[in-house]
């Protein structure tokens, strides 16, 4: 019998009406960026051949060049200005003739990458893409001024905070890989600990003081609306999230606020909390291109990487880490100090993709993208070692940055951790 053919993907699912204005900002920001850099590397060979004594700027090229680009520039904003407000007035149309699609697992993912890669500009200007900070349960945002029935709701909080481009579904177990199986972390504290998950989906290309700020103020407000009296809250945090929880926690303690005595344990997987070598590396190619006249303008190319990015060289937690200086130069590392929170219980736990430890593997290797010294807060510099005790870290193996968000190894060690102990029994009794 001959097979069925497969149905025709959909395509069109995973777009909103809102989409069309964002790409187009998207497009002419995009436009403008080559023109910029082409009449960079333009005007660098103009200049190398002696033009720039014949009155050509070395900032922008002038007469006829110079003439073209402006009306490019001119043409791009004028045109993308024009679509942007045309389709501004269509959307309300849209939303009235289409339902609004189901979310995917497919649009959030590209999201979340995008988010993480230039963030921190489409919040700037705006952008309908840009993802807004939301504290998520059971798959719908929580409104802190108009919390749903929660059904089923404890007093036992189990925050979850995603790393860099990614999103709160990616924290449940995917289909199998080769066989390999995968865990639900989430899902199994639940089911043996009682509590109660939630997730946090946030713009990642932001600073992570930024997102430290935002999640200290939204994760108060969700708190004390909760339905039921809050016992404890716990948070498990992937990557980036470390960082987030940390910086969180040190405003919410600063502005006072309450639910800081409520949090009883901090699990870090694969947080790079002095840095990770690949945003080491970005700023490398960043000083390298700006070395010559004609590959000066590329490096833009390099700059727009998003904030969140920037913050990963070091391990970025604080606004004074960042502000007042230009975060595409290359500095030592002049971070603030900040310990772990006091009265928290912290643990971490670190992966290689090495099948045993060893000095080299556990530096240039690691899991992949944070090598083990940095998950483990351990520094040269007293001020910046985390300290945390040998009881709270675990190391697991053959395992990559990513496995770390659904390995059952992982799972096993935070029911281990987080199990609370048995009093002992009197003699006798």
């Amino acid at each position: 019998m001959p097979k069925k053919p497969k149905a025709a993907a959909k395509p069109l699912r995973h777009l909103r009406p809102s989409d069309l204005r964002a790409v187009t900002q998207l497009a002419t920001q995009a436009t403008r960026g080559v023109t910029t850099m082409s009449e960079g590397v333009h005007q660098a060979v103009w200049s190398s051949m002696g033009a720039s004594s014949h009155g050509a700027s070395k900032a922008r090229a002038r007469g006829i060049t110079g003439f073209v680009y402006r009306a490019v520039h001119g043409v791009t904003e004028l045109v993308g200005r024009g679509l942007q407000a045309a389709f501004t007035k269509m959307e309300p149309l849209l939303e009235n003739l289409v339902d609004e699609p189901p979310e995917t697992y497919g649009r959030e993912a590209v999201l979340a990458a995008l988010n993480g890669v230039m963030g921190d500009q489409l919040a700037q200007n705006h952008n309908p893409l840009a993802t807004p900070m939301t504290l998520r349960w059971q798959g719908n945002a929580l409104n802190p001024h108009a919390m749903p029935p929660m059904p089923g709701a404890t007093g036992k909080v189990l925050l979850l905070i995603h790393g860099l481009c990614m999103n709160d579904l990616q924290w449940r177990a995917m289909p199998q890989e080769g066989g390999k199986p995968q865990s639900d972390h989430a899902a199994a504290l639940s089911a043996e600990l009682g509590y109660t998950p939630i997730y946090l989906r946030y713009n990642s290309g932001l600073h992570t003081s930024q997102n430290g700020r935002k999640l200290a103020a939204l994760l108060e407000q969700v708190l004390q609306h909760w339905p039921v009296p809050v016992e404890e809250l716990t948070a498990v945090v992937h990557s980036m999230g470390g960082l987030i929880i940390r910086s969180a926690t040190h405003y919410a303690q600063q502005d006072n606020l309450h639910w800081p005595t409520q949090l009883k344990n901090i699990v870090f997987l694969g947080t790079p909390h002095h840095g990770s070598p690949l945003e080491k590396a970005g700023n490398w190619v960043d000083v390298i291109l700006a070395t010559t006249p004609f590959s000066k303008p590329l490096a833009k190319l390099g700059q727009l990487r998003s904030a969140g990015i920037t913050d990963l060289r070091y391990g970025h937690v604080l606004d004074a880490d960042w502000q007042g200086r230009d975060r595409f130069t290359r500095t030592p590392d002049s971070r603030q100090s900040l310990p772990l929170p006091e009265g928290v219980a912290c643990y971490t736990v670190v992966a290689t993709a090495a099948s045993k430890r060893s000095p080299l593997a556990d530096r240039l290797i690691g899991d992949g993208l944070v090598p083990l010294a940095s998950g483990l807060g351990e520094h040269s510099d007293p001020r910046h070692n985390l300290q945390f005790a040998k009881t709270a870290q675990a190391t697991v193996y053959r395992t990559p940055h990513m496995a770390l968000l659904n390995s059952p190894e992982v799972t096993a060690q935070l029911l281990q951790w987080l199990t609370p102990a048995k009093p002992a029994q009197r003699a006798g009794s």
